[in-house]
C-alpha cells in the first residue's frame, strides 16, 4: 500500500492540495491511502518548513505549492 501524506495546518492551499491528492489517488487505483498531516511538530519532522508539502511513502516529493492531480499521479505511480 503506498501511503500519501498531505502535510499543511489548513490553509487553502493545503485544503486544494489533500482535495487533488484524493482525486489522483482514486485516478490511479489501487491501495493508496492518502492522509492529512496538521500537527506542526508532525510537519516539522519531514524537515518542511513551507507548507503545503506531499510526502509519498516517507519521502518528501513536493514542497510549498500546489501541483495539477496529472502531476500527482505522475508522483503516486
Amino acid at each position: 500500500m503506498k501511503k500519501v501524506q498531505v502535510l499543511g495546518p489548513g490553509c487553502p492551499k493545503c485544503v486544494e492540495l489533500a482535495k487533488r491528492a484524493q482525486e489522483a489517488a482514486q485516478a490511479v487505483g489501487g491501495d493508496v491511502q492518502v492522509e492529512k498531516v496538521t500537527e506542526l511538530n508532525q510537519i516539522m519532522s519531514f524537515g518542511v518548513f513551507m507548507t503545503p508539502a506531499l510526502v509519498v511513502d516517507g519521502e518528501v516529493k513536493v514542497v510549498g505549492k500546489v501541483p495539477s492531480v496529472d502531476e500527482i499521479k505522475k508522483i503516486i505511480a
